[in-house]
């Protein structure tokens, strides 16, 4: 059990309550389990040094052959509240203007690039990258995701609303409805996307796919830890942004924190599905480690 708890919380990222309701225990039960598993071992936390962000940046984008990198210096949840100010200078040095696509993803965060609020670009057209999925959790909402960057932009948000994936006939079905179809056609004219970089059990745990070789996923799209897609054709079975609409776009930024995502952000890049990088010291540290 003390494994498990730790796992969770701090290779999963899910904060105590998460970790209570998952395992049908209290909080409090949580916390005394965590703070065990500290005493006997099972987790060190240990405060290391860590290099300059521009420093580490210079050598992720080398090492990742990616167009663009920044870095935090916050760690923990502290790093996910901090990668808004970030996306949203990237978002303005690719230069978005009125009419120009911008692709919203979903997940953890995501979702806190949202919640600390995207600088004004008037007139820049937002829509989700892919379909939406039947989980309440607020990270899975991505429609919502789409509207307030709309609001914080000064822009124009367009919706999905269909599942993203459905059975063969409702997806014929939901794409030949006009106001869908021409929402999904603004994946052929992305200028900027901001996506998550997810991890296989947490993918797992939010859908019916599994792919045991899997290293991480951006919405959906399943890679190895070289890169290598373990589905291409999953394409052809989503309401999402295909793999070859991600090369395509000019500048696709994917948000992740955690060492634990080192390999997810690496296979992700070599997969080319991300062409830059926001993320904290540590799990930049991380990336450059990895051999």
């Amino acid at each position: 059990m003390l494994h498990t708890v730790a796992k969770l919380h701090y290779e999963g990222d899910l904060s105590q309550v998460e970790v209570a309701k998952r395992l049908d225990l209290s909080t409090a039960t949580i916390s005394r389990l965590l703070q065990k598993a500290r005493a006997e071992g099972i987790v060190r936390i240990e405060v290391r040094d860590l290099a300059a962000p521009e420093y580490l940046a210079k050598e992720v984008v080398r090492k990742l052959s990616l167009k663009t990198a920044s870095i935090v210096e916050a760690t923990g949840a502290g790093a996910l509240a901090s990668l808004g100010g970030p996306v949203g200078a990237l978002l303005q040095e690719a230069g978005l203007a009125a009419g120009s696509v911008l692709a919203i993803g979903w997940g953890r965060a995501v979702r806190a690039v949202i919640e600390a609020g995207l600088p004004e670009i008037p007139g820049v057209l937002t829509v989700p990258a892919m379909g939406g999925m039947q989980q309440h959790q607020p990270h899975f909402q991505i429609n919502e995701f789409v509207r307030l960057a709309a609001l914080q932009l000064g822009g124009t948000p367009h919706f999905v609303h269909a599942p993203y994936l459905p059975s063969r006939a409702s997806r014929r079905a939901y794409l030949a409805d006009p106001v869908v179809a021409d929402n999904v056609a603004l994946w052929d004219r992305v200028d900027a996307a901001v996506v998550g970089i997810g991890l296989p059990h947490e993918t797992a745990a939010s859908g019916p796919e599994h792919h045991p070789d899997a290293a991480g996923d951006v919405m959906r799209h399943y890679f190895d830890a070289e890169g290598v897609l373990l589905d291409p054709e999953a394409g052809k079975r989503m309401i999402a942004m295909s793999a070859k609409q991600f090369r395509h776009a000019p500048l696709v930024i994917g948000v992740a924190v955690g060492e634990a995502k080192a390999r997810a952000i690496r296979g992700a890049a070599k997969a080319r599905l991300i062409s830059a990088l926001v993320t904290d010291a540590g799990t930049a540290e991380a990336l450059l480690d990895l051999p």
